[in-house]
């Protein structure tokens, strides 16, 4: 089975399992992702994780040394799940397609609340050169995974579709964000396949 969407985020449960580091991100992503960055200060974030201010300074220096880190980790498990969630069909245009079955699965779980990556940069990217960069990096992943299953599709131009397809998939999450809008994973799909029915 597929991982399911709720392993993108962590719970921020407070779990003797986890280290004082883990219990920290996993807190810190919650907050962010519900809040905001600004809006989710120190305080609250240790008040919440139960993990005392000194190991916030002693492991990442500062909140957007946190944050940062935060995010890199998510890219990893956002990635992860992503992929898999494409992977199960064999034909590599259904593959291709299924990137925004992945999506309407994920749009309509309990906590989402569209793309942690275009959230921070629109938030702080322009004061923060790290968040910045790391938001970046986390669409060029997916623009490169994107290109690979474009490849395996026999598309003409592979970076071009990929392109295209990053286009349609930022656009989906935006507008199941902002507009509250279920379908627009699907939406995006049809438009997909025109796309891919014009390339042959």
């Amino acid at each position: 089975m597929l991982y399911k969407v709720e392993r993108l985020f962590y719970n921020g449960r407070m779990d003797n399992s986890t280290t004082p580091v883990q219990r920290l991100l996993s807190t810190t992503e919650r907050l962010i992702y519900a809040n905001g960055i600004n809006a989710t200060g120190l305080d609250a974030i240790v008040k919440e994780s139960g993990v005392a201010r000194k190991t916030i300074y002693t492991n990442f220096h500062t909140k957007e040394g946190l944050v940062a880190e935060v995010l890199k980790q998510r890219d990893k498990r956002w990635m992860s799940w992503f992929i898999q969630a494409s992977s199960k069909q064999a034909d590599p245009k259904a593959r291709l397609l299924s990137t925004f079955d992945a999506l309407e699965e994920w749009f309509n779980g309990s906590d989402f609340n569209g793309c942690a990556f275009i959230n921070a940069a629109g938030e702080v990217g322009s004061t923060s050169e790290p968040i910045a960069a790391i938001a970046k990096e986390h669409k060029v992943n997916l623009e490169n995974y994107l290109e690979e299953l474009a490849r395996s599709y026999g598309a003409s131009d592979p970076k071009q579709m990929a392109a295209d397809f990053l286009i349609l998939i930022d656009g989906a999450i935006t507008v199941a964000k902002v507009m509250g809008d279920k379908e627009a994973a699907q939406n995006a799909k049809h438009l997909a396949l025109r796309l891919l029915e014009t390339d042959k």
